[in-house]
């Protein structure tokens, strides 16, 4: 089988169930996001090699990746089930995660930092804000479309993990973080003021 079709030259592409939308549609918009991020986290297990104890956890999370883009590519009202699991404790095996390597680290994640520290570090910073950038298509999709609370919940907590990865990173190679300031409800408490001047979204 030929990995060229010619169906997409003029601009389209087809879904899971056959049928055929924009090439710049939020749907595909939403699985090219991720599918970059995926890419990314491909390079990143490169630089670690292959015997670092990240490799099975990120190597599930690649796979989890491809099957979440697999539901995402079937609309809500495709007849034909898809036979790609999804991965519904996604967010809870990151959460578990994130808890051993806070509980590993010498420091408290109270700051916003300035990506970098080393090339790993740096690396997880960009898979980052590309899980961030993959999470705001799927709100837009999300707006036209039901999707399976497991996937933007996973979604979600995977920016979450990435950050501290690079926290981890960095505290294993004993390099300093550069922090930028306080996290907003470190610096006004539960309720934050307003005024407060514009941060990088988490959550």
């Amino acid at each position: 089988m030929k990995i060229y079709t010619k169906k997409g030259d003029a601009g389209t592409t087809g879904l899971f169930g056959g049928s055929r939308v924009p090439k710049d549609d939020v749907r595909v918009e939403c699985m090219g996001d991720l599918d970059e991020a995926n890419s990314t986290l491909g390079l990143l297990r490169v630089k670690l090699g292959p015997e670092h104890e990240w490799q099975p956890p990120l190597h599930k999370i690649q796979k989890d990746l491809m099957d979440m883009m697999s539901h995402l590519a079937r609309p809500s009202d495709t007849k034909k089930a898809n036979s790609n699991p999804l991965p519904t404790e996604g967010a809870q095996e990151c959460e578990a995660w994130i808890d051993a390597l806070e509980g590993a680290m010498t420091s408290p994640s109270d700051y916003f930092l300035l990506p970098g520290g080393n090339e790993i570090s740096a690396l997880c910073h960009v898979v980052r804000t590309q899980m961030r950038r993959g999470e705001r298509r799927l709100v837009s999709l999300m707006a036209t479309d039901a999707v399976h609370p497991a996937i933007p919940a996973y979604i979600n907590r995977l920016s979450d993990l990435f950050f501290t990865l690079a926290r981890a990173e960095m505290d294993k190679a004993g390099v300093a973080e550069e922090k930028w300031q306080l996290f907003l409800y470190k610096r006004f408490g539960s309720s934050a003021a307003p005024t407060a001047p514009a941060e990088p979204a988490v959550g």
